[in-house]
């Protein structure tokens, strides 16, 4: 964890004094002016602090902590300045999101106090963080792998939906992508309760009446009903409960939100997995992209855009044969596995994982499927 702290400003005896002061205690580094920091905090890796002046030629303090604050939220930070007027602390509060504001000229006992106090609440930030990374996230994929290896019909597509997901959130340069790829790897939750032939008939987009449509969209409610009482699963939970909603408003559930008010990870959803229903049916890449851009309506335009974007970036893949033994983790299937009496065990697109691969070495050591499996490499 880095305890790096940078200050700017535009005098270099302050800087120079202020390095002198806490090189002792602290990582101290400085900048002269907001262009140099910037470039140093995109050069040096993250600082934990940056302790900006206000009064700075070409770009003031506000402006290049709210920049900071927009490229590394985890940093904190802080204003140093001898303007006190009511104004720059709502400014630099409201736009910079800062942590501390600390008058000029600011002795080194209480400068070094603020620094230490604010290296506290990056400790915190960053842990929380980790624990989302670590530990939260391991569980849901953890979870959702089990699903897979247990209903591979139903729940091994939802690692493609993953996939897809990451991919159209790394073109849209999306944040707290990790939401996302949860919401999609438990989208599919709340299926358990239905009719297995209703959902691969919903999952290969065939045409359902509309009292099957209305029990198909029931599954968004559980899911979400079942996620939204576990902490930081809360958005998630809206996700998923939205999930079938049309962008123009229609779909379920039958509300009045619409478009950009739809929450965006359900948008986001919904694309994802109407795309994966008509490459399911048999649609090429291509023809499966035409079909969601003949339905306009139902999509939010940014995100079809994003779509073609990220199946451009991945087409160049192909399929490789690859011996069971030698499998390592995050391969993806390219084909379903099936027993020799033609029970799928791993749905095509599912990511391999130490679970899955056992699975098979499994059922290859009893002689129920072959040595060698299609997986998708780069091309």
């Amino acid at each position: 964890m880095t305890r790096k702290v940078l200050f700017v400003d535009d005098e270099p005896n302050i800087l120079q004094s202020i390095k002198r002061n806490l090189r002792k205690d602290f990582d101290v580094d400085t900048a002269n002016g907001g262009e140099e920091a910037l470039q140093k905090l995109a050069s040096n890796g993250e600082y934990a602090i940056v302790v900006s002046d206000m009064r700075m030629p070409g770009m003031d303090g506000v402006e290049f902590l709210s920049k900071a604050k927009q490229q590394w939220p985890d940093t904190v930070r802080m204003m140093l300045t001898g303007n006190a007027d009511q104004q720059t602390a709502v400014d630099a509060v409201n736009k910079g999101d800062v942590f501390r504001f600390l008058n000029k000229p600011c002795d080194a006992a209480a400068l070094a106090s603020a620094v230490t106090v604010g290296l506290r609440q990056y400790e915190l930030i960053t842990a929380e963080k980790h624990l989302l990374e670590n530990t939260l996230r391991g569980s849901i994929k953890a979870l959702a792998d089990i699903l897979a290896l247990t209903n591979p019909e139903l729940f091994g597509r939802t690692t493609r939906f993953k996939r897809r997901m990451a991919q159209i959130a790394e073109a849209m340069q999306l944040t707290n992508v990790w939401q996302f790829e949860s919401a999609a790897l438990l989208s599919q939750l709340g299926c358990v309760t239905l009719p297995a032939d209703l959902v691969r008939r919903q999952s290969t987009g065939e045409q359902l009446s509309t009292e099957e449509l209305a029990e198909f969209s029931a599954h968004a409610n559980v899911g979400a009903d079942l996620l939204k009482t576990i902490p930081r699963m809360e958005d998630v939970a809206q996700y998923i409960h939205y999930q079938g909603k049309n962008y123009d408003g229609t779909g379920f559930p039958a509300d009045s939100v619409s478009g950009e008010k739809i929450p965006l990870g359900a948008r986001l959803l919904k694309v994802v997995i109407d795309f994966d229903a008509a490459e399911s049916s048999g649609l090429s890449v291509e023809d499966a992209l035409q079909r969601l851009k003949q339905s306009p309506t139902k999509y939010d335009p940014d995100i079809l855009a994003a779509l073609e974007k990220a199946v451009n970036q991945a087409s160049g893949l192909k399929v490789a044969t690859v011996a069971i033994n030698a499998l390592t983790d995050a391969m993806v299937i390219a084909a379903d596995i099936l027993t020799f009496d033609n029970v799928l065990l791993i749905a095509k697109g599912q990511e391999t994982t130490l679970s899955t691969r056992r699975h098979l070495q499994s059922y290859k050591a009893n002689g129920q499927i072959g040595d060698t499996v299609s997986v998708l490499v780069p091309a």
